[in-house]
């Protein structure tokens, strides 16, 4: 395993701005707020430019209302403890907090090349070599998360980003469990978007974060390949139907050992779904993908201007409610720092 990296650090100040406005803002004199990317109910997403070396970064500004939803602080010190202790090519990094008496301020790496969810959209479906490569980095980014005890939770293509080479960036890890969350070695908080959660996680029961994690694995590879989802009802008694009797229906473009992958991954039974140590030691997951490869198909660069606009909204802290008291979230941060 890498040694661990040097963590994202905290600060808190009560002075920052130099304009009236979020465009322009200038933060501890370190970032500057460059433009809106996106934004949701209680958060915005900016481009922003470091003054120390004129590189580019996303920061998510986050307002501390009046009124507090008790669900969101444990959401976001969630969030920031896991980012902060994965450092791994392929989970998106958490460069720094900062926070004011109005606002809280997570300074991230920008991925600047869109949702993998915007590739499907544009293509319909994603061809099996490039699928592969983007299975690859999801896959070895989840493997170092189990090894730290990270467990996702939340996986779906919104929540997978690309940076500028078309290199996956795991996101969003405010559904995430840590080692401190289990409970007799489980989990048990039911959590996730119903199309791409496990069956396990449905029925209220203590679960293994990891095969959780697996099975969303297999809905991914099976949207990538396919363009559309192996279990996808509105009717959620049929949906749930589906998937505890492994009713996938696949298209004949498919090949026969992402076949077997899916079906493996896709396992209702999470004693008998196959790990993603398993998965990694496959032939089909482990065939090298070179980047001349003519079959590859990664997003055009003339793509990428109009995708950015895509780009933050798995960024989004969503129910974000009024008057989030967020006194304590730091000084929790700085005892996780400190352990």
């Amino acid at each position: 395993m890498a040694p661990s990296p040097p963590s994202p650090t905290t600060t808190t100040t009560t002075t920052i701005n130099r304009t009236t406005s979020d465009g322009g803002t200038i933060i501890l004199n370190k970032y500057q707020l460059t433009r809106l990317l996106g934004r949701g109910s209680f958060a915005k997403v900016y481009h922003g430019r470091s003054l120390t070396d004129n590189t580019s970064v996303a920061v998510k500004v986050i307002e501390k209302p009046s009124t507090a939803d008790p669900t969101m602080e444990p959401r976001l010190v969630r969030e920031v403890a896991a980012m902060r202790r994965l450092n791994h090519q392929n989970i998106l990094k958490l460069h720094e907090v900062m926070a004011t008496k109005t606002k809280i301020y997570l300074v991230m790496e920008l991925a600047d090349g869109g949702e993998l969810f915007t590739q499907l959209i544009r293509r319909g479906r994603i061809k099996e070599p490039t699928a592969r490569f983007y299975f690859q980095q999801l896959v070895s980014a989840l493997h170092f998360c189990h090894q730290n005890g990270v467990a996702h939770r939340d996986l779906k293509p919104q929540n997978l980003l690309l940076d500028k080479h078309g290199n996956l960036k795991v996101s969003d890890f405010g559904l995430s469990a840590l080692p401190e969350s289990k409970k007799d070695g489980l989990l048990h908080t039911a959590c996730g978007t119903p199309a791409f959660s496990a069956p396990e996680i449905v029925r209220g029961r203590g679960y293994d974060g990891a095969k959780a994690d697996a099975w969303s694995c297999g809905v991914i590879l099976f949207n990538l390949l396919a363009g559309y989802l192996p279990f996808d009802d509105s009717n959620l008694p049929n949906m749930y139907r589906k998937i505890h009797t492994r009713e996938i229906v696949f298209p004949d473009w498919i090949m026969k050992q992402p076949r077997i992958i899916i079906r493996k991954l896709l396992d209702p039974r999470p004693e008998t779904r196959m790990s993603i140590g398993s998965l990694m030691d496959l032939p089909w997951f482990k065939k090298s993908l070179k980047s001349d490869d003519p079959t590859v198909e990664l997003y055009k660069e003339n793509e990428s201007n109009s995708m950015k606009c895509k780009t933050m909204n798995a960024f989004d802290i969503i129910s974000m409610s009024s008057g989030l008291n967020l006194s304590g979230i730091f000084e929790n941060f700085l005892d996780l720092q400190g352990s």
